[in-house]
């Protein structure tokens, strides 16, 4: 049994890392925050200040902080996917155990550099993959585990991406281009989605992936003849574009704050005037949504095949009119559907008799919105956040984790199929084959 709070060290004090930190202060007995790696000194105070350390637990980069050896038990590194093998290598070799965000690496080969280093240091690294910690879709993994809807024939997952967050992550924002940043739409946004399907089909290995997809709508071909350049400062149509960054961003001022007001964070309460005047600079959150520099796929389809003959499709779309994820899982005795934003499915059993269901089938709604309870006592992401680091807390220090832990090598998987449907979509839809 635990007596002491795992110690970790935050690299990389950006949203996500401070997210999963909180744990240290919902439940300061099972982790604590003893140290910050940042660049960013305004980002190194805020994290001294809020979890209580000294100065000379700040660093300004992994390398820095690797070279003091071990000071703590874990890291939580919620740096930039490009920074995951610069800043996850030196840690892992100086003895640290790990809590890595996803994707945990770019591209297949940093993958297995990153899980050699693990392996040869066998160290315990966590990668998270927070949408299994939700309830909605951990609840649909004990029913497929317990054998209830039979053997798996397909499962169908879909993401859509609402044209607000679109806009800001992966159109003007961090993930627009994958020169810059360099991961692709469906390795940002749905290597959560691509980990489900590998968790649901645990029982059976992907063999081969064939994908299509295009940036379709945010090309400067598709702007309005009359449309300027930024938004707020020379486009007569400010008031009335949907992707106005007036109506998203100044409307809106608190709905992707830690994005697009990222350049005023020097400022303890920027004012709105102060927003506004961001809105009319340089700002790449200030520009036309038709004409900035974003290169990845507003959408993108996914077809899987399995070793046991099952299948599987992904539907990513960018630009709904609001976020959306659904699932739909066919089994041998019954089937399972749902969707992720009403936190609700359906356990749907076949059965012939006469009392039965229409079309002879048995239906059982589960309905998670239990307020208080399951979503909201555990934060974020459907309730996953929380769940996630405290999962870690145990996987570190061996007792025995959750069904939704996942190790670094239960991500391999996932990963790979992301890469692999991002290369048939480059040629095309050419299939190719998984080899783990």
């Amino acid at each position: 049994m635990q007596k002491t709070p795992v110690t970790a060290i935050i690299v990389g004090a950006g949203h996500r890392a401070l997210v999963y930190s909180e744990l240290a202060k919902t439940n300061p007995e099972l982790l604590k925050i003893v140290g910050v790696a940042d660049p960013n000194p305004i980002r190194r105070k805020h994290c001294k200040e809020y979890f209580d350390f000294s100065d000379d637990m700040c660093f300004h980069s992994a390398q820095e902080l690797a070279e003091k050896g071990r000071l703590a038990d874990a890291i939580i590194n919620g740096t930039m996917d490009e920074q995951h093998l610069e800043t996850s290598i030196p840690l892992l070799n100086a003895g640290y155990d790990m809590l890595l965000e996803k994707p945990f690496a770019i591209n297949e080969e940093e993958m297995r550099q990153i899980v050699e280093c693990a392996k040869k240091n066998n160290s315990k690294v966590m990668i998270c993959h927070v949408l299994r910690y939700t309830p909605f879709y951990y609840s649909i993994k004990e029913r497929i585990a317990s054998g209830e809807i039979g053997d798996i024939l397909n499962i169908q997952t879909c993401e859509h991406v609402s044209y607000h967050h679109l806009s800001t992550s992966y159109i003007r924002g961090k993930w627009a281009n994958s020169d810059k940043c360099h991961t692709t739409m469906l390795l940002a946004k749905c290597c959560h989605d691509i980990d489900l399907m590998m968790w649901f089909m645990s029982e059976t290995k992907p063999v081969s992936i064939s994908s299509f997809g295009s940036k379709y709508q945010f090309k400067p071909e598709n702007a309005p003849k009359e449309a300027g350049t930024i938004c707020m400062k020379d486009c007569p149509l400010v008031d009335e574009c949907v992707y106005s960054t007036k109506r998203l961003y100044i409307d809106h001022p608190d709905r992707w704050a830690f994005y697009v007001w990222d350049a005023l964070e020097d400022i303890e309460n920027p004012t709105i005037d102060d927003k506004i005047a961001l809105m009319k600079s340089d700002s790449p959150y200030a520009r036309c949504i038709y004409k900035c520099d974003n290169n990845v796929v507003d959408h993108q389809s996914v077809l899987v095949n399995f070793a046991n003959g099952a299948t599987g499709t992904h539907n990513m779309v960018g630009g709904s009119s609001q976020s959306l994820r659904k699932i739909h899982i066919i089994g041998t005795k019954g089937e399972i559907y749902g969707n992720f934003e009403e936190q609700k499915f359906y356990v749907s059993k076949i059965n012939p008799s006469p009392d039965a269901h229409n079309e002879e089938c048995d239906i059982e709604e589960v309905d998670l919105n239990v307020s208080g309870d399951m979503v909201g006592a555990y934060g974020g992401h459907g309730g996953g956040d929380e769940r996630l680091s405290a999962d870690f807390v145990k996987f570190v220090t061996d007792e025995k984790p959750s069904l939704a832990c996942t190790s670094i090598f239960d991500s391999v998987a996932g990963h790979l199929c992301v890469y692999l449907a991002d290369k048939s979509r480059e040629e095309n839809g050419k299939p190719f084959e998984v080899n783990l």
